[in-house]
């Protein structure tokens, strides 16, 4: 009868241990916030990008309970589609995209999302507008005009951003022979002389470009002049100033004064302030993690966090680089900042 008492009590034991664990992890789970940052392809620089980013916010947020995964897409128009449905929190865009969602133009006409929020810029997109030596006039976007010019793949993100800055000079279609290439096809086409030039923006060094220097093809980056960036910008406010060293490519012995458009970190107006406050600042507060990342990732720092963005901050972000120091346009300032209670928050 005892051994039968012993057994039962140390069956109700159990149970109440098993109920106990069951408990306790479900008040863990509860504790825990899962976000999800949309990024692009496996084989570009979005993926890897993002899921090294989703590393460190888990290391180093870990007590906080936040954890961050990395989720592959077809880049950013199926992002800003992924941060409507709330089947990815954070994402990767390009700028461009990012401010036509914002406001409801071209690519998201009449479908303005006007809850997206900017973060950081993590990495830039530099351009590089090449050209044979032979069709240079003024060495600016200006030579563009009336020749044989690749602006990258048919509806590429390439095509879209070549044109819009083409539209900043009064140029177009119409006033190019235009070409729908690639960038190892652009260079090619170049040497063989049936193409005068192209757009190819990617980060530095680019690969097509230093082909292109270090295989003799006659030709140079075009400079972008600030009246033209500035042109390009009321157009679509998407690009910053970026100068190219000399030497960065073969040949290349004279700086090139182009432009860059940033590839940003976004995500929602409805997202906890605190949350993104946290990763904002787990992100710049950790640097020699983040920038062992990926190659790009050297380019985030508090210096350059600002750089081309265009869409609103978030209230967590604006914060953080309030305490920061960094000095914050007025068009980034959160529309949610003017509130009374948001400001007394802050």
């Amino acid at each position: 009868m005892k051994n039968r008492q012993i057994k039962m009590l140390t069956i109700v034991l159990t149970m109440i241990a098993v109920v106990a664990l069951a408990i306790t992890g479900k008040i863990k789970n509860e504790n825990k916030t899962f976000l999800s940052v949309a990024t692009a392809s496996t084989g570009g620089t979005y993926y890897p990008m993002g899921v090294g980013l989703a590393n460190v916010w888990s290391n180093q947020l870990k007590q906080d309970g936040i954890q961050v995964t990395g989720q592959s897409s077809a880049g950013s128009i199926e992002n800003i589609d992924l941060l409507q449905k709330n089947e990815a929190q954070l994402a990767i865009l390009q700028s461009l995209l990012a401010v036509e969602a914002y406001q409801g133009v071209r690519n998201f006409e009449g479908r303005a999302y006007g809850q997206l929020r900017s973060i950081s810029m993590l990495w830039p997109n530099v351009e590089h507008f090449v050209m044979l030596e032979s069709r240079i006039k003024d060495g600016t976007l200006n030579d563009v005009s009336g020749t044989r010019f690749s602006v990258g793949p048919q509806a590429s993100g390439t095509e879209q951003s070549t044109l819009i800055i083409l539209q900043g000079v009064n140029l177009s279609k119409q006033t190019i022979s235009p070409e729908y290439l690639g960038y190892g096809d652009t260079v090619s086409a170049m040497r063989d002389g049936r193409l005068d030039g192209g757009a190819l923006p990617a980060g530095v060094p680019a690969a097509a470009v230093t082909d292109m220097y270090a295989s003799g093809v006659p030709s140079r980056i075009l400079d972008i002049t600030d009246e033209q960036l500035a042109s390009i910008n009321a157009i679509a406010n998407s690009w910053f100033r970026f100068v190219i060293k000399p030497d960065t490519y073969p040949r290349q012995s004279k700086a090139v004064a182009t432009i860059a458009q940033p590839n940003i970190l976004v995500t929602v107006s409805q997202i906890d302030e605190k949350i993104v406050y946290d990763l904002t600042k787990s992100m710049f507060e950790n640097l020699p993690e983040v920038h062992r990342v990926h190659s790009a990732a050297k380019h985030i720092s508090l210096e350059n966090a600002l750089k081309g963005v265009s869409v609103p901050l978030h209230l967590g972000a604006w914060k953080y680089y309030r305490e920061a120091g960094v000095d914050i346009p007025d068009f980034l300032i959160p529309p949610e900042a003017t509130s009374s209670k948001s400001t007394e928050a802050l």
